[in-house]
């Protein structure tokens, strides 16, 4: 790893702080939801123009591609930042709460973004000592299967790119300290709709119809043996029926029944299993009871998988900007991240920045309508993503 001057990144990082802070506010205030993400693209673009970067050209509604051209020839290093809201009302009660009703910035993607155009302007304040590029991107939708990471990367987010950084805030790490992990660090997700059929008919003489209900019933319990009986228990699985729907009075015979489900794996050998166990479990009850039924498969996410150099430069440049003990070892997750899909095509890993402070509250999960960051990651991880770029091109 090159000398990074340690104290000039941790000056310029502290005197941005404000310019940061105020970022990150008003896009708190103003959340928008995947896809609609209108408003947040054009903030983006006009502060990354008036930092002098470049845009690139994006076939799509939301988001954004920026680029910065190194003083020097180089290797090319992308940063992405997700840029979606979740339509949740937030309940917080900060004096910059979200301005929307129902929408709020409730997975810290606020912070990521003020995180990655502070990134930007310590970058560009350099430029002449910077070598290679640095691809910014500003990604729609991480939040609603299929995601926006494959529509960037049509769209040429990875071209001549040779490594990726990400980032994404942690309430259960304290601010000024960040958790990395080799590997496998989130799920696969594996979401699909089941729908049983049977035959209608009257309360009175069930035996003249098709019970839906009763096969749903069995169908959840069969289900849940994929997790206790039909998979390693080494290798973390968990699948979740969220909603179940059927039938329309007290006495009728229901004949149809919809359930929602997800199944998440941190292995990709027991995320190829599952998809069949569950369609031979299903099959086998409705069939005892005369039922057909159709699964219905939603657009799903990968495993996250980091690579371990990547994270090596975290925890050296971590270490050398704040000193020794503030990288600790992070918990592999069964969430989903479609970031997943970026390391599919080039190497990189996706750190967790700790924002805990339980003196502000900063505490509670992600999706929280009571999520509160401490705003002091922004100088943590703005330090340490301009140092890893610098180490990495230098």
């Amino acid at each position: 790893m090159v000398t990074l001057d340690t104290g000039a990144i941790l000056a310029a990082t502290r005197h941005l702080q404000p310019v940061q802070i105020r970022w990150r506010r008003h896009l708190h205030q103003h959340p928008e939801i995947a896809n609609q993400e209108f408003e947040t693209t054009a903030f983006l673009k006009k502060e990354l123009r008036r930092l002098g970067l470049k845009i690139l050209p994006l076939k799509l509604k939301t988001g954004v591609l920026a680029e910065l051209k190194g003083g020097g020839p180089g290797l090319t290093v992308a940063i992405r930042s997700d840029i979606d809201a979740l339509p949740v009302p937030e309940k917080t009660g900060l004096k910059f709460a979200s301005k929307v009703d129902g929408r709020m910035h409730a997975c810290g993607h606020d912070m990521h973004m003020a995180i990655v155009l502070g990134v930007a302007a310590l970058l560009a304040e350099n430029r002449p000592a910077l070598r290679g590029r640095v691809r910014f991107i500003f990604q729609p939708a991480e939040e609603e299967p299929p995601g926006g990471a494959q529509r960037m990367i049509a769209g040429g987010a990875l071209n001549g790119v040779d490594t990726i950084f990400g980032l994404h805030v942690d309430p259960t790490i304290p601010v000024g300290k960040v958790g990395l992990r080799d590997g496998a660090m989130m799920a696969a997700v594996y979401d699909f709709d089941l729908v049983i059929r049977g035959r209608g008919g009257h309360a009175a003489r069930p035996h003249l119809a098709i019970d839906a209900i009763t096969t749903a019933a069995e169908v959840v319990e069969s289900l849940q043996k994929v997790v206790s009986r039909e998979t390693d228990p080494a290798e973390p699985i968990v699948l979740t029926i969220g909603t179940i729907h059927g039938g329309r009075a007290r006495n009728v015979v229901a004949d149809e029944v919809r359930l929602c489900c997800t199944a998440r794996a941190l292995s990709a050998r027991q995320g190829r299993k599952i998809p069949g166990i569950i369609r031979r479990l299903v099959a086998g009850v409705c069939r005892a009871h005369g039922a057909r039924f159709e699964i219905i498969e939603a657009p799903s996410y990968p495993i996250l998988v980091n690579v371990p150099a990547t994270n090596a430069l975290f925890g050296r440049v971590f270490e050398a900007l704040f000193g020794p003990g503030r990288v600790v070892p992070c918990d592999a997750v069964l969430g989903g991240e479609d970031f997943a899909f970026y390391l599919q095509k080039v190497p990189g890993a996706m750190l967790r920045l700790g924002i805990m402070n339980r003196r502000e509250r900063a505490r509670e999960p992600w999706h929280s309508s009571r999520f509160v960051a401490d705003e002091r990651a922004l100088y943590y991880g703005t330090a340490l993503l301009t140092g890893s770029v610098l180490a990495y091109t230098g």
